[in-house]
């Protein structure tokens, strides 16, 4: 009998324990790194997730905590504690800040991955992340579905949709999707920058440029302004035509193989380029260029291979501040002209890169720059956050908007697409026209003698 008993009880406990979710073998969050964090709390003030929501296991003290407690076996990987991992924006505003120096960014890195793997998401949330991940880093499935995207925006079904609000309804996160859809231009479906672009004048640099994903689709000026500028100032361009995505958003959202497919291709596209640098113009894939390295540190063909390559990676902003504006600069209005710049996380504490673009933007006769408050907050974009937490996404982008638009500018600098499409998007959820443009395009104006419009 008390055999019997001891079975029940050894199957019971095996139940238990395979029922019990936790990380596996390969590459959990390092033990080393969570045993770095001292629980002061500097973090809380600067992440945005804890502001909005106000919870402790939504900052990335109580993540470390959750992470710590699911590799010891003491914390189910539950769909309650995937919650918690998944509120994180990855902005890496609490890296900045961490007095311990506490690396939350390699942390939640390990521990994206891991839910991946070893978390099973409802069905419609399996189904989004699909989606995502199979047409959004392709730009040539994007396109495939412009054209009817471009009819749904002409046609006035666009117009009824939002003004009905069911989409709302069936899924918050189709409805943010579609809400962020910028307006679809013929560009979007050209790819007519040369595999080679001379420098004008002297070459004083050969450069391969990023043409990134989504940027090319939904605001294509900004390459287009990139190659002239940078074309102006002494550079020959590459621009490979076999280089795919960067792998920013599967790298953000735990899709390591799939980032590291990416990162091959891309260190392969440039192998035999022989520039000087790499340039990008969205912070989000110039950081993740940047991390390369750490993204192929186990792949032995690569490894090395990685690490050259990130030493070429420049955002073009830092790589133009470094080697200095040769091109004469025009004013951009007949007045002086108050602009903000919005400093993006991956440039901002991702690439430590804040002082660059402001440098630049100041050398445009008669411009003036203005600071908002709360500069280094997120503006909820975050990759595809705003589409898979669109609550708290719209707390942050709403807070951005307003303390940009306090500041008094007529005009708002962004260097990343993400971050652009979400202030574009909350700017006229508040009926304002504040125009946001990207650093590169206004000095393609200045170098130009292209003037704005005066505002007020």
């Amino acid at each position: 009998m008390q055999t019997s008993e001891n079975s029940v009880n050894s199957v019971n406990s095996q139940s238990i324990a395979a029922k019990f979710l936790g990380f596996d073998p390969n590459q959990p969050p390092d033990p080393a790194l969570i045993d770095g964090c001292v629980h002061c709390g500097f973090c809380l003030s600067t992440c945005p997730s804890y502001r909005v929501i106000g919870k402790e296991t939504d900052s990335p003290r109580g993540r470390i905590y959750l992470m710590d407690g699911v590799n010891e076996g003491e914390i189910p990987l539950s769909p309650a504690t995937v919650q918690h991992f998944d509120s994180c924006l990855g902005c890496l505003a609490c890296v900045t800040t961490c007095p311990s120096g506490v690396q939350y960014d390699k942390l939640i890195a390990s521990t994206r991955s891991q839910v991946e793997r070893n978390h099973d998401r409802p069905l419609p949330e399996r189904l989004l992340r699909q989606l995502i991940f199979s047409v959004f880093p392709y730009p040539q499935r994007m396109r495939m579905l412009l054209r009817p995207l471009g009819l749904y925006q002409k046609s006035g079904l666009q117009k009824m949709v939002r003004s009905l609000g069911f989409l709302k309804q069936i899924s918050p996160q189709l409805s943010a999707m579609e809400s962020m859809l910028p307006k679809i231009s013929p560009q979007a479906f050209e790819d007519n920058i040369p595999a080679l672009i001379p420098a004008q004048g002297k070459k004083r640099y050969r450069v391969g440029m990023l043409l990134g994903c989504v940027q090319r689709l939904f605001n294509p000026d900004v390459n287009d302004a990139t190659v002239r500028v940078l074309t102006a100032n002494g550079c020959e361009i590459v621009v490979p035509r076999s280089q795919g995505c960067c792998g920013a958003l599967s790298h953000h959202q735990g899709q390591e193989e799939q980032a590291k497919q990416f990162a091959r291709q891309m260190i392969d596209s440039f192998a035999d380029a022989e520039v000087d640098a790499v340039v990008v113009n969205a912070s989000g894939c110039g950081h993740t260029l940047k991390e390369y390295a750490h993204i192929l540190q186990d792949d032995p063909a690569y490894r090395d291979k990685a690490k050259a390559f990130v030493a070429q990676a420049k955002d073009v902003q830092e790589f133009l501040a470094a080697i200095g504006l040769t091109a004469k600069l025009f004013p951009l209005q007949d007045k002086p002209l108050v602009m903000v710049y919005q400093d993006a996380c991956h440039m901002l504490h991702g690439q430590k890169i804040s002082l660059q673009p402001r440098q630049l933007l100041k050398q445009i006769p008669g411009v003036q720059l203005r600071e908002p408050i709360d500069a280094a907050l997120c503006c909820g974009s975050a990759g595809v956050y705003n589409i898979l937490q669109p609550e708290v996404a719209e707390e942050l982008g709403r807070q951005k908007v307003e303390n940009l638009t306090n500041t008094g500018a007529q005009l708002i600098a962004s260097a990343n697409i993400g971050c652009y499409v979400q202030i574009s998007k909350h700017l006229e959820l508040q009926h304002k026209t504040t125009p946001v443009l990207h650093p590169m395009q206004l000095l393609d104006y200045s170098i130009r003698g292209v003037k704005l419009r005066d505002e007020g």
